[in-house]
């Protein structure tokens, strides 16, 4: 809306045309979904502190947790309020792309939301059944991943690329369908297993969109894309605004759920920022890549599915509890520990996914 109406205003006067540069509305972006996640946070804390809107905390998980319970959650409605209207404010709303992905993270948001609700009315650690929330999940992503197969202009919105590899590309074809269907349910759900500590999901997630916005401004770009050998997407572009939108919330709900944390995002906050995180890979043509620098994220779930795998096949679990996170706290290390060196591990995964880049 505001990229709108700086466009109408360049005729009175040239400086509004700054505003038509991707960067500087990226950067305008983040700084809006930063500020507007600072000052409604506390807003959002207080409400949930008087409806008693806590979390329930899982009795067979580290005893460390139980004095979280009762903490705000459901703090994911913040993250996902601040994308919205940043993105809305900033994007070129007439890009196709912008509303795919804006309405896929919104209706994983309602899903993680109902789930979220049932564990509070409930009074329970259960929310929707497994089937439920795989239902739900299911349904939105196939229908993202219907949209943006029916909606390529071009060959490389629907072509695998992998990186490191300079001629690696398989045209998909239909297999683009389910391909697409697997990565955005898949990294809902990574993300999902991984927001199990303070702060431990939100920080790789802001990293990680940064480094996919970085992707799809090359990816955007004709002449960038080119040089550096990557498909050009018409229009990718404008996902660095909403990347930056990610980055700029995360940052902010980070500020109130960094340890001990304020607030809890919940399943409306993970499942949302999983699915964004995996359907703006798929517009800008690096699934691969996401997983390279989201391998924070499966490593979560590949321990959760070794752990179920041994035990229903032997009787005997490989790590002392699953997800992994959750392994290194009852080696010994301290909560803030395990959170940091997670941050870490993301920070070195996104500048190999980024080298990806230039080494061809």
């Amino acid at each position: 809306m505001l990229y709108w109406l700086t466009q109408q205003l360049v005729s009175y006067h040239s400086g509004f045309h700054a505003f038509s540069y991707i960067t500087l509305r990226a950067i305008m972006g983040m700084l809006t979904a930063l500020a507007l996640g600072l000052l409604l946070g506390p807003v959002l804390i207080e409400r949930l502190t008087r409806r008693q809107l806590g979390q329930q905390i899982r009795s067979d998980g580290p005893q460390s947790h139980l004095s979280k319970a009762g903490t705000p959650t459901m703090g994911g409605a913040l993250i996902l309020l601040c994308i919205s209207l940043s993105t809305l404010f900033w994007a070129d709303l007439s890009n196709r792309y912008i509303w795919i992905v804006l309405v896929t993270t919104l209706l994983f948001g309602l899903v993680g939301w109902m789930d979220d609700y049932l564990k509070i009315y409930r009074r329970s650690s259960n929310g929707l059944s497994a089937r439920q929330k795989y239902l739900g999940q299911s349904i939105v992503g196939l229908a993202a991943a219907l949209a943006l197969y029916h909606t390529a202009q071009t060959p490389a919105e629907t072509t695998l690329i992998v990186p490191f590899l300079k001629n690696a590309v398989w045209p998909m074809g239909w297999l683009f369908i389910p391909f697409v269907y697997f990565v955005i349910v898949g990294t809902s759900n990574a993300v999902n297993l991984t927001d199990g500590l303070d702060g431990l999901a939100i920080m790789p997630t802001v990293l990680v969109a940064a480094g996919l916005g970085v992707f799809a401004y090359v990816g955007g770009h004709a002449q960038f894309a080119t040089y550096l050998g990557i498909p050009h997407i018409p229009g990718a572009g404008e996902m660095l605004i909403l990347c930056a939108a990610m980055g700029g919330a995360g940052l902010a709900f980070l500020w109130f759920n960094t340890y001990p944390a304020m607030v809890f995002m919940g399943d409306i906050g993970a499942l949302a920022l999983g699915a964004a995180l995996g359907t703006v890979a798929v517009v800008v043509r690096q699934e691969i890549v996401l997983g390279i620098m989201g391998a924070v994220f499966v490593m979560e779930t590949v321990s959760v599915m070794l752990q179920v795998a041994s035990f229903k096949l032997t009787g005997r679990r490989i790590f002392r509890m699953a997800p992994i996170h959750h392994h290194f706290e009852l080696m010994g290390w301290p909560e803030p520990r395990v959170i940091v060196r997670f941050w870490i591990i993301t920070v070195i995964l996104v500048l190999i996914g980024l080298s990806s880049l230039k080494l061809r």
